[in-house]
């Protein structure tokens, strides 16, 4: 085998495994597995075709496990280098343990392996490293929803806690409550209830409902949203900027394959140049 032979082998296995055929099969068996793991959760159809089910789910397990191989051998050190590639393998990974008594949760998260739809479509990867690269503002503008959420606590448990003790009978309580009215679940029969013995209450609770959730949390949405083409840009530039290092140092590899084996075919052309010469002579 000559130098040459590794890398064409591990170039035709890129070609295929980075195949719009090979990708779409991958993305079908994760659908075909997602449905899968959800019709596990019917008692009726497992007791039907519950074995039908498990094998044709370790049958997708063993070509998810034959797929990071050949991933790997085909990217070779840059599998592992890639993050999603790192995911995928320890998704995968979590399903292949065997899922005993001692990590009866394992069974549950054998559903992860739906995640890996976030890797196979760029568009949703490129969501996830937007929210990722939106954390640090995320948390300061969580920091100030939290601050806010304790002053309308405390001060709700001030004015209405002896009142309403199950709402506002403690700071525990009125968070809870607080929080049920941030989301809008039910807060209007809390605050008509209330306002029978608080007039102003409403002007309390909608000051609290402006705050928190109209503005506070549309921050929340704008950090995301601001984040999304500065890390689309980033990931574009990274992928652009690995891709064409390794390009070029698959390029020089290749070049240094071919003056290798240009040089050996050379020399076993002059020696048979020689052994026609000295035949001739010889006759």
């Amino acid at each position: 085998m000559t130098n040459t032979e590794p890398a064409i082998w591990r170039r035709k296995l890129l070609t295929l495994i980075e195949s719009n055929a090979f990708t779409r099969s991958v993305i079908a068996l994760i659908l075909i597995n997602a449905v899968i793991l959800g019709l596990e959760t019917f008692p009726t159809i497992m007791e039907r075709h519950g074995a039908l089910l498990k094998l044709v789910d370790r049958a997708i397990l063993g070509i998810f496990a034959i797929e990071i191989i050949l991933r790997v051998l085909a990217h070779g050190k840059r599998f592992f280098r890639d993050p999603w590639s790192l995911f995928d393998t320890a998704v995968v990974a979590i399903a292949v343990v065997p899922a005993s008594d001692a990590f009866s949760v394992l069974r549950a998260m054998r559903v992860l392996r739906v995640l890996r739809l976030i890797s196979a479509f760029p568009q949703l990867r490129r969501v996830l490293q937007g929210f990722v690269t939106a954390l640090p503002g995320l948390g300061s503008i969580t920091a100030i929803l939290g601050i806010f959420m304790y002053v309308f606590a405390v001060m709700a448990a001030k004015l209405f806690g002896q009142q309403y003790p199950q709402w506002f009978g403690g700071l525990f309580e009125s968070t809870f409550t607080l929080f049920q009215i941030m989301t809008l679940e039910g807060w209007a029969d809390i605050v008509r209830e209330i306002e029978k013995t608080h007039a102003y209450a409403g002007v309390f609770f909608v000051i609290f409902i402006l705050v928190s959730t109209f503005t506070v949390l549309n921050l929340l949405i704008a950090v995301v949203v601001d984040a999304m083409p500065r890390s689309g840009s980033i990931i574009s530039d990274g992928v652009t900027s690995a891709k064409s290092v390794d390009e070029k140092l698959d390029e020089l590899s290749d070049r240094m394959n071919l003056l290798i084996a240009s040089n050996r075919s050379l020399s076993n052309t002059l020696k048979l140049e020689r052994i026609a010469r000295h035949r001739r002579s010889y006759n």
